[in-house]
């Protein structure tokens, strides 16, 4: 598996995989893999063990446009030779990996893409310019990997909305493919930033799952109420940790509208902060 750092280079291979047949699969992640960016290797390679149909990239790239100032951009944790190695064995062709350089030129980006009304609120409220920042380096990604298929994770969910959305709008030919978050043993959803965790702050942790869990096993008995549920979770998350919630809300699970009623199928979703970590979740419950 090669890793390659220039656009131009990456291009060629990627050509030459068309020149095959192959179905171009792309996985954006920002590197530090976990098993919940294994499993979307790991699930188109399953469709294609003889690696005759799939073409598989994974970028690894810490992106500077969708940091705020005070966010931890200098210590996300990057190791890519750690990451190399696993993608190998998760059955990923090809890293690309460019430096900041290489994607901005200029230092940044004069044009921007930017997705209304599906990136208000949740995240969006308290982190200004975030999804304006994965809007854009995701369109740059796209129009420079040219895949047919691409990859999301559930556990950023409002992430994967909007990029569904952005490819609906701008009429990408790529299919979007969300991919089931995964946990923990104990529920934790996995990402990245669980290594900042202290050991008491990562025994707490796994209420966020389990407040999920209730809130959706309250829907499926019949509680229609989102006000209800929001109180449960919090009520929760309160007495079992040391948690800042920042949010918790219940959202239609389609376009991210809010809700008065629950009559349809929803999303719950949280952002807590345990010490200096921020860690977000949410299920999605069927009506």
């Amino acid at each position: 598996m090669n890793i390659i750092k220039q656009i131009d280079a990456l291009r060629e291979n990627i050509n030459q995989a068309k020149k095959q047949n192959k179905t171009i699969v792309f996985i954006p992640t920002m590197g530090f893999l976990h098993q919940g960016h294994l499993s979307m290797a790991e699930l188109a390679r399953r469709q294609d063990e003889t690696r005759s149909k799939f073409y598989i990239v994974m970028s690894i790239f810490v992106n500077p446009l969708q940091f705020g100032p005070n966010e931890d951009y200098d210590k996300y944790p990057r190791d890519l030779s750690r990451d190399a190695e696993l993608a190998q064995r998760a059955g990923v062709d090809i890293i690309f990996a460019p430096t900041v350089h290489e994607m901005y030129p200029e230092g940044t980006s004069l044009t921007t893409v930017s997705v209304a009304e599906v990136t208000e609120g949740l995240c969006g409220a308290g982190r200004p310019g975030h999804f304006q920042g994965v809007t854009t380096v995701v369109s740059k990604l796209f129009n420079i990997v040219q895949p047919d298929i691409a990859y999301f994770g559930q556990k950023d969910y409002q992430q994967a909305i909007t990029i569904k959305k952005m490819v609906q709008d701008l009429n990408f030919p790529i299919e979007i493919i969300v991919a089931p978050t995964v946990r923990e043993q104990d529920g934790l959803a996995m990402s990245s930033r669980n290594s900042y965790l202290s050991p008491e702050e990562r025994r707490q942790a796994p209420v966020l799952y389990r407040s999920l869990q209730e809130g959706a096993a309250l829907i499926k008995q019949g509680e229609t109420r989102p006000e209800i549920i929001r109180e449960k979770i919090v009520q929760r998350i309160r007495n079992e940790s040391t948690g800042q919630i920042e949010y918790v809300e219940i959202r239609n699970a389609d376009n991210l509208a809010t809700t008065s009623i629950i009559d349809s199928n929803v999303v719950i979703a949280l952002a807590v902060r345990l010490g200096s970590t921020r860690l977000i979740d949410n299920i999605v419950v069927e009506v």
